[in-house]
């Protein structure tokens, strides 16, 4: 991984702002640029050059209606070391896979998301979405884990 790159990227207020977003959840070029309030083809260029060095991936996902969508999302973990002090001078950068799973996407995920956001700017009634949100969780969970036991039982017979 070239190091004056990685600095590059990570000196891009903008493109910081980008990696903090992929790290919630894939998105596509019109959501970054809505969220960020900076235009498309802008957001595109920083998209590039950080899916040519490596810290960025996309994918086609089908939609409804049109053509796929082009989501972006982080491609593997890299640490940066940098160590300035009176005898040195010293930039280290590490790759490492994935070793967390791959954070879910899609309507509830954003939900879940948009929930936290509120109940971290204080508005504490979203607790009780969030309650609800654990509830129906656990509910469906339950039924998968039945459903799980009930096909594996049917195979053993």
């Amino acid at each position: 991984m070239d190091i004056e790159a990685i600095l590059d990227v990570m000196g891009c207020r903008t493109r910081r702002e980008i990696i903090t977003l992929l790290r919630e959840e894939p998105r596509f070029v019109s959501q970054i640029s809505k969220e960020l309030e900076i235009g498309q083809k802008a957001i595109i260029e920083h998209l590039r050059a950080m899916e040519s060095l490596g810290i960025l991936r996309s994918s086609f996902k089908k939609i409804e209606r049109g053509r796929p969508r082009k989501y972006y999302d982080m491609s593997r973990d890299i640490t940066v070391n940098i160590i300035i002090n009176q005898t040195s001078f010293e930039v280290d950068i590490t790759e490492k896979a994935l070793s967390r799973k791959q954070l879910p996407s899609g309507e509830e995920w954003s939900k879940l998301l948009n929930i936290e956001k509120r109940i971290r700017m204080g508005q504490w009634e979203a607790i009780e979405e969030l309650k609800s949100l654990i509830r129906l969780y656990e509910t469906l969970k339950k039924r998968a884990e039945d459903l799980l036991l009930e096909i594996e039982g049917s195979k053993d017979d």
